[in-house]
């Protein structure tokens, strides 16, 4: 948990020290300390909620440069479902992937073909026989880290296949070697244009394939602002969309688990919302369904906070592109076995964070205490206090992190004891003159 390298980061200079991003927060990992807002790294999923609620941009999400594939020699772009909802006035996705090469790409390969590949490999997957169920979607990171920080019975329910950001690099590399031999994979940089900061992350610490096939992960708020200029003009482009209505739907919440083709499933997004599903799902209360698909940002991928439209206008004009698309013209036929390639071979583990101690009992003896202090705080979650409950902040004291006067209800009943005569003699620390 220590080591993991993280794309959301915190400007104190912007900082005013509000509790927006303190309450909004879904691990609690985030505390203000003499004014300003902290996080803990160690509870951080990279969901990018404290970005999108920060009134003072003080929070911003850490992601490569479009300068950065200057180092390769042939550069390979891989437009992710949601930038094609983010044009006004665009009927034809090839005009995006036209802009793309003559932004300088050599090469367009898009996600939402793997995406329409992964869905193949979904419904295979879904009818292996002694497979947990439901099985819950892997492709958002987020899930995936969420669940193995609060969530340990669940970790069974992940699909183990990567993401089609992943397999989509993979291809890449695969076609522009096959069509180019002069080329040495090291000549090869592959680009990921993303929605969110949790996809970068995901390639910052190569999660399920040793080392990540994607070299640069640039923002689709980066990239939107270029492709605008480029994409001016009537002519007709010369290349086209490889993409269905499947891989295109991926971009918005329902997309993925439209695709596999069986209505015993569910589909929720928003940080909160999942939150509550995983804790449904572990609690058996849903008993029939079979697959789970959960976005940590609201509306979908379309949602992301490195993304420029509305995801609600963005989703409508993922429906309007696809209209005339082919169902998939990317079908992987299912009696084909899924390859190992395409297997996420992460080892599942529980890595709770904040734990109270090593031992066993100091734990138990801190829990106790945790617990003491709790009994004496309002139970109102004010935030006041710099933490975003009051059991949080109970927690913080026993950890040290915290003073128990930090607490504005008991500093005023404290307060409320001192006699109105208090400060009179010129001995007194409060209110002496």
């Amino acid at each position: 948990m220590k080591d993991y390298k993280h794309s959301v980061s915190l400007n104190a200079d912007k900082c005013k020290g509000c509790t927006h991003c303190l309450k909004r927060c879904p691990t609690e990992a985030i505390r203000i300390r003499d004014g300003k807002a902290e996080i803990d790294t160690t509870r951080c999923i990279d969901c990018g909620e404290c970005i999108r609620v920060c009134p003072y941009k003080a929070k911003k999400s850490i992601c490569d440069k479009l300068a950065d594939l200057d180092r390769f020699k042939f550069k390979i772009a891989l437009p992710a479902p949601s930038l094609y909802g983010q044009f006004d006035h665009l009927d034809d996705i090839e005009f995006i992937i036209d802009g793309l090469y003559k932004a300088g790409f050599d090469m367009v390969f898009e996600v939402a073909k793997a995406a329409e590949i992964v869905s193949s490999y979904t419904r295979m997957y879904l009818r292996r026989e002694n497979i947990t169920k439901p099985v819950i979607s892997s492709a958002c990171p987020v899930i995936a880290r969420i669940v193995g920080m609060r969530f340990p019975y669940l970790l069974e329910n992940l699909i183990p296949l990567l993401p089609p950001m992943e397999i989509a690099a993979q291809m890449a590399r695969e076609e522009a070697l096959e069509k180019h031999p002069d080329l040495s994979p090291d000549d090869i940089g592959v680009c990921f244009i993303s929605p969110c900061p949790a996809k970068v992350s995901y390639v910052k610490n190569s999660s399920g394939v040793g080392k990540s096939a994607v070299d640069v992960v640039i923002s689709i708020r980066e990239i939107y602002f270029l492709l605008i200029d480029l994409m001016k003009g009537d002519e007709q482009p010369e290349h086209f969309t490889e993409s269905g209505m499947i891989g295109i739907s991926w971009a918005s919440t329902g997309g993925e688990s439209s695709a596999i083709f069986n209505e015993k499933y569910l589909a929720a997004d928003g940080i909160e919302n999942v939150i509550k599903v995983l804790d449904q799902i572990e609690n058996a209360e849903f008993t029939d369904l079979e697959f789970v698909e959960l976005n940590a940002c609201p509306g979908g991928c379309v949602g992301g906070v490195m993304t420029v439209a509305n995801p609600y206008i963005a989703k409508a004009r993922l429906q309007s592109l696809k209209r005339y698309l082919p169902v998939s013209p990317n079908w992987v036929f299912d009696k084909e076995e899924i390859p190992v390639s395409a297997v996420d071979l992460t080892e599942l583990t529980y890595t709770p964070a904040g734990t109270l101690s090593d031992s066993g009992i100091t734990a138990m003896q801190m829990m106790a205490r945790i617990q003491e202090i709790r009994e004496t705080l309002p139970d109102i979650d004010c935030g006041f206090c710099g933490a975003p409950t009051c059991a949080a902040f109970a927690e913080d004291v026993v950890r040290g992190e915290a003073s128990p006067n930090d607490c504005i209800w008991r500093l005023r009943e404290k307060l409320g004891t001192i006699p109105d005569n208090l400060g009179d003699d010129p001995d007194d620390n409060v209110g002496g003159k």
